[in-house]
């Protein structure tokens, strides 16, 4: 009875750690950002890796619902790699870009699979905004942003994915104004310290899956691109005046279980300082 009622207990645990959604609220602070553009809302989410949350991912779309957004960001890996079904990760995709403008960037199993021309496709078809190396400019009441997009380094890794993203950033930013807010959507949080060369305000990144197994007072025990003991897995961390915003992703890839880790969904509001 005992082994049959831990069984039970155990089971529970671990399904509720991979399938019951948090939602994570965070406030932005800049002085760059117009006060036209305070309280704008943006929901992030990242690593879906095919994981379906409800049919046509209604969770997912509820959650959405509920925070209002002016935008969603998808940061990554909408597929997995190693069980490559777009079907499913395409679910419910043209049913939340009726709810926010939907902006997306590869991850590294994108890039890798091979099959990314046709989920573009797919993605732009669903009327998601596909950013590859590019940026474009958000308005709001006559004032404008920034956002800039960028590909995982894999998609055209010649070379080291830190002087592939250099190279990407350099061309990006190049005609961009100092003065304007800019924020980028990269998959990797791992390259926080090239992020801040830029005079980039603000990061939406994934991929460290939380560490994947998250302990009090530790934090994550892995992260792909960083190791054990990784140091960008959930949160916010900033580097000069950077700021960068660590999805814990929504499914999993290698290791199929989360641990004190559940999927997470982040809605961060943008505050304007400007007369701080």
């Amino acid at each position: 009875m005992f082994c049959s009622s831990w069984n039970f207990t155990s089971g529970f645990v671990f399904y509720t750690q991979n399938n019951s959604i948090v939602t994570t609220h965070l406030n932005i602070q800049s002085r760059k950002l117009p006060d036209e553009f305070s309280g704008f809302t943006i929901v992030h989410l990242s690593d879906l890796h095919s994981k379906s949350f409800g049919k046509n991912q209604s969770r997912l779309r509820e959650e959405l619902q509920e925070s209002e957004p002016d935008l969603v960001v998808f940061t990554g890996d909408l597929i997995d790699l190693r069980r490559y079904k777009d079907e499913t990760s395409m679910n419910g995709m043209d049913k939340l870009t009726k709810i926010a403008s939907v902006y997306y960037v590869t991850g590294n199993h994108e890039a890798r699979s091979g099959k990314f021309n046709d989920l573009e496709k797919k993605l732009e078809t669903a009327g998601v905004f596909v950013l590859r190396n590019t940026s474009v400019v958000l308005e709001r009441q006559g004032a404008s942003i920034q956002l800039l997009g960028v590909d995982d380094p894999l998609q055209v890794m010649d070379h080291n994915e830190a002087s592939a993203m250099d190279s990407v950033l350099t061309t990006v930013t190049k005609e961009m104004n100092e003065d304007d807010f800019k924020f980028l959507l990269s998959h990797r949080p791992e390259l926080l310290s090239l992020y801040s060369q830029f005079d980039l305000d603000l990061v939406f990144s994934g991929h460290a899956h939380g560490g994947q197994i998250r302990f009090p007072f530790i934090g994550g025990i892995i992260a792909p691109g960083q190791g054990v003991y990784p140091e960008y897995t959930a949160g916010v961390y900033s580097k000069d005046d950077t700021s960068m915003i660590v999805s814990r992703g929504l499914g999993n890839s290698l290791f199929p279980l989360r641990v004190f880790n559940r999927p997470e969904i982040i809605v961060t509001k943008l505050i304007s300082d400007r007369n701080g």
